[in-house]
């Protein structure tokens, strides 16, 4: 699943819509088949964690990349249609045309109730006026909570996915099963927001420092692999919780002991 540095660069690449007017549209989702942006102008698009909104006059389109989404930009006319992958929106601005394929999500609603919609959220990790004390504040609320799940919990932050929880808990050394009022919540979201922002940028997404092929993770993907700092070998199991929160987890045992 993209994590909200890939959405936010995502976000940055579809800037050149803004200003457009929609040519053509298409919306193939049963509830907003007949909802039609053309005629419109791209009046903003912008992230929020993994979040992408489009506004097109008073309507905002709201999509989720969720597991397999993707975003591609074509010409019209050319062939983009790829086997096994489902088009759900379609939008051609002028000489471009962008395709929506296997998105998680598709909502429209008036941009009016973003706000009220979105406030759920808790703030995007990266807002150039981050508010690092409201997600401390969050994540403290339920100090029971495994600090691996609050971390992954977009009601508390807006934005950290699997691979950021993995290579936040190694770097702080905690086990991700540590409960949250047992650990420095603020370490914690410290290093989110450092290791998110200088990613956000950057077509590769890097926690080590170092670039190379296999080289950019401590832990995330790297089962049964020694410990880049201890020799140990990387575990891989599941954290508790439900939905979208219990997800496979990478840990240290020597680095991350077990609560």
């Amino acid at each position: 699943m993209p994590e909200g540095d890939s959405v936010y660069q995502l976000a940055h690449r579809l800037q050149f819509m803004e200003g457009r007017e929609v040519t053509r549209c298409q919306l193939r989702v049963p509830r907003f088949a007949l909802v039609d942006f053309t005629g419109l102008t791209c009046e903003r698009v912008w992230p929020y964690g993994k979040h992408l909104f489009m506004q097109f006059g008073s309507e905002i389109l709201h999509t989720h990349l969720k597991m397999e989404g993707t975003w591609a930009v074509h010409r019209p006319g050319t062939r983009w249609r790829k086997p096994g992958y489902t088009a759900r929106v379609i939008l051609e601005l002028g000489d471009v045309e962008l395709v929506g394929h296997e998105l998680g999500l598709v909502d429209v609603f008036p941009a009016r109730e973003y706000s009220e919609r979105m406030g759920y959220l808790g703030p995007d990790m990266l807002a150039e006026d981050f508010d690092e004390a409201e997600v401390i504040r969050r994540i403290r609320r339920n100090p029971r909570m495994e600090i691996g799940r609050a971390l992954l919990d977009q009601k508390n932050a807006a934005g950290i996915g699997n691979e950021y929880r993995a290579e936040i808990g190694f770097l702080a050394g905690t086990h991700p099963a540590r409960l949250v009022g047992d650990v420095d919540v603020d370490k914690h979201v410290r290093l989110a927001r450092r290791l998110m922002w200088a990613n956000k940028d950057s077509p590769v997404r890097v926690t080590t420092g170092v670039r190379r092929a296999g080289e950019t993770s401590y832990v995330f993907g790297r089962n049964n692999k020694p410990c880049r700092r201890c020799g140990a070998l990387i575990t891989k199991g599941f954290l508790g919780g439900q939905g979208d929160l219990e997800r496979v987890i990478w840990w240290c045992p020597q680095c991350q002991p077990a609560p």
